[in-house]
Formats: structure tokens, sequence, C-alpha cells
């Protein structure tokens, strides 16, 4: 397992001396530390062969094809494929620049939970299992989610009365539930019936890829209203590709997956975070460490 490199983590000061007490508190600080990675070495042996050419589409790429979300240079041995507690639906805009979108790590990283839809195109969903992870008034916590979720589907049912409910078997196992910490088959009836219950009834989640510029065609298309609607308003970007005028808060779509799904974990499934997820940020910790060496060497840091 790796981690980046910490002299090269962030932007800091050439000057400070290594040691120092005030570096070390700095270096803390620093964003993506303590990730239990795997290891960067397939990344560094590809980045020194140079560019591939992606044989679906005849476009050079490093790593990964971002339009064809395939490997180049990189066999599916070598990355760690990760499996999530919850189908992952990305949204994204039609305009937004192939190369510089981070939905691509997702859906390589963990290719049986995630899909990438391109506008207008959008699947048809069951708003009461079913999140928005998007910024906005109305929206709330990760750990306020299921709450919502719960509400809203005791409503429906309260105007459903008349029908009967078929009583659900303990051993049924919840769409999506594809982690094998975290299946209820690998439980006693107890725990299982407990982590349904915690679980249900969110089944999928949706996010946007977008320039926050460009987010309001997609956040105002009337079938994605109506949704409880989720905000990381915890979380800070270390993003790259700054975007003017925007808060930190607002995070890259692989950044906001990760933080999500970590914040799930805690909060909803009641779970000890040993970093399951941290993989997901396997390609974007290695282009964040090698984007600051370059603005080291540049003199920009």
């Amino acid at each position: 397992m790796s981690s980046l490199d910490q002299n090269h983590s962030g932007c800091r000061d050439k000057t400070t001396v290594a040691g120092d007490s005030s570096d070390i508190h700095e270096l803390a600080k620093q964003p993506l530390q303590g990730l239990k990675l795997a290891s960067h070495a397939v990344l560094e042996e590809a980045q020194q062969s140079g560019r591939v050419i992606c044989s679906k589409c005849g476009g050079s790429r490093m790593f990964f094809c971002y339009t064809c979300c395939s490997l180049v240079g990189v066999g599916v041995q070598d990355i760690p494929i990760t499996k999530l507690p919850l189908k992952i639906d990305i949204i994204k805009h039609p305009n937004e620049t192939d190369g510089k979108s981070t939905a691509v790590h997702a859906k390589i990283l963990a290719p049986n939970d995630v899909t990438i839809y391109t506008y207008p195109c959008i699947p048809e969903f069951e708003r009461e299992k079913v999140v928005l992870v998007f910024p906005g008034p109305q929206a709330v916590s990760v750990q306020d989610m299921l709450h919502c979720l719960r509400d809203r589907s005791n409503s429906r049912s309260q105007n459903h009365f008349d029908e009967p409910c078929p009583k659900k078997l303990k051993t049924e196992r919840v769409e999506g539930a594809t982690h094998t910490d975290i299946t209820p088959e690998s439980g006693t009836p107890d725990e299982t019936e407990s982590l349904e219950s915690r679980m249900s009834p969110l089944q999928r989640v949706v996010f946007i890829d977008s320039t926050w510029n460009q987010t309001n065609r997609i956040s105002s298309d009337e079938r994605l209203q109506g949704f409880v609607q989720v905000e990381l308003k915890t979380r800070k970007t270390c993003f790259w590709r700054s975007q003017k005028g925007k808060p930190d808060t607002y995070l890259s779509t692989i950044e906001a997956i990760y933080y999500f799904l970590k914040d799930f974990h805690q909060h909803c499934l009641s779970l000890e975070y040993k970093g399951e997820y941290d993989n997901l940020l396997f390609f974007y910790s290695y282009l964040h460490s090698v984007v600051n060496k370059a603005k080291i060497s540049a003199g920009k840091c």
C-alpha cells in the first residue's frame, strides 16, 4: 500500500526547513494524506513509457482513455478494482471536456457499480430509493438523507394503505450492496436485518459531471426534480483545475463520490471506516502529486 509522497503532496514553501514543527503541522493538513492506496508503481512505469494510442478511438492517452472509459498502457490486473455498497449514476454534461473530467476514474475503478450517461440521456429512477448529490437550499447532509428517504417512503405508504404490503424476507439482498464486508449474507440474521434497515431504502446515488457554470441545465431538468438532495458541506476540494469564483466546497466528481461513500459508510451503515473506498482516488491522488511536482519545479509553489 502507498500514499502520496509527502514532500510533494501540496504547495509548500520550498524554504521551510525539514523537520520544523510548523512544517510538520502544515504537512498534516495537506490533502490526500493517510489514504490506503494500491501501489502507484504501475502508473510511474506507464508514465515513464509515455503515451499510448487507444486501440478503440485512436487517441493518444496516458493510463486510460477518457473517451472510451478503458485502460491504456495499464492492465486491469494492475489497478485496484473497487466494489461499492451502492450503485452510482453519473449524468455528464455534453459539453464537459472528457480529458478534464474525473468521472472516468470512478467508471474504470468501480466498473460494476458506476454508469455514466451523457445528458440529455437520464435513466428512470424510483425517487424513494435515490438521492441526488448536488448543493442547494433544500439539500441535507449524508447523516440526514436516510431519514428524509424514510419519511417520503412512509408518506407514500400511508397514501396506499389499502394495498397489501408483502413482508420482506430477512435474507433478501439489498440491491447494490456488493461490498464483501457488508453484504447481508455475511452476517447473522439479526445483523442482516439491522444492516438492511440501515441501507434501505437507498439504492442509487446520482452525481452531475459538469463545470459548475454548466450545471443548471442538468440540475433543473424536470426528470431530476423531487429527489432528496444531498450536499457535502464539510469537504474541501484539492482539484488542481480550480473554478474561478466557486467555493472550495465545490468538489470534483471523483472527490464527491469518494466523500459521499465514506460518510455513508460511517454515518449510515455505522461502520468503522478502514479505507474501503480509498482506491477510488487511485488515479486522482497520483495525478495530484504529478501536478504539484510540476508546480514546484516551475517555482509556482
